[in-house]
């Protein structure tokens, strides 16, 4: 049974959870936690980044990141279900996975500096990362995903979920459309609501 290395607030892991459900996966996959921060923790043995998400096969083969996994898993369900063969469908999908995955970066970033000690803390850098985020909110609630679901809304929908978790939601306010795009996400994947942090 392959071991998908995880932990539960990370975006990126949920991403990958959320494909290998509805690609058939998810059952057969076997789920242990993994602490970043932990350098006795063997994660950094099996992925030399020492993140998350990391799948180990049963073969012993590790791969890693999210990107990588998603699409193995895509392969592996035959090729062409979350990621498009069409070449224009597949770019506007991996252009959207690029959004979403980098409003989860910037997001990070501004939870990182934000647990540094006060004095060390650069109110410049957490502006830089936060204009980031709502640039690509604003993109997003202008023009929500559509279409077929693909690798790109998973990515959106899990960098959603983390604004929700680490930022109490705050992006909701101003974001109607995504809101409501989201609700609509939720309810035809339920794996979304199944990988949700309490």
């Amino acid at each position: 049974m392959p071991i998908l290395r995880y932990s539960a607030a990370s975006p990126y892991a949920r991403k990958a959870r959320i494909v290998a459900e509805l690609l058939g996966f998810g059952a057969s996959l076997d789920l242990v936690g993994a602490d970043t921060t932990n350098p006795a923790d063997t994660l950094r043995e099996q992925n030399p980044l020492g993140k998350v998400p990391t799948l180990i096969l049963e073969s012993g083969e590790t791969l890693y990141d999210s990107r990588v996994i998603c699409e193995y898993f895509d392969l592996l369900a035959g090729g062409g279900k979350l990621f498009p063969v069409d070449p224009a469908a597949r770019i506007a999908a991996l252009t959207l996975q690029s959004l979403g995955d980098g409003i989860n970066d910037a997001a990070l970033l501004i939870r990182y500096e934000a647990t540094r000690p006060e004095p060390l803390r650069s109110a410049d850098w957490i502006a830089l990362q936060a204009g980031k985020m709502e640039r690509a909110l604003a993109a997003l609630d202008g023009d929500p995903p559509a279409g077929p679901i693909t690798i790109g809304h998973v990515a959106v929908a899990a960098a959603l979920g983390y604004l929700d978790l680490r930022f109490d939601g705050a992006w909701r306010a101003k974001h109607p459309a995504l809101v409501a795009w989201l609700d609509a996400f939720s309810d035809a994947v339920p794996a979304f609501e199944a990988t949700r942090v309490a």
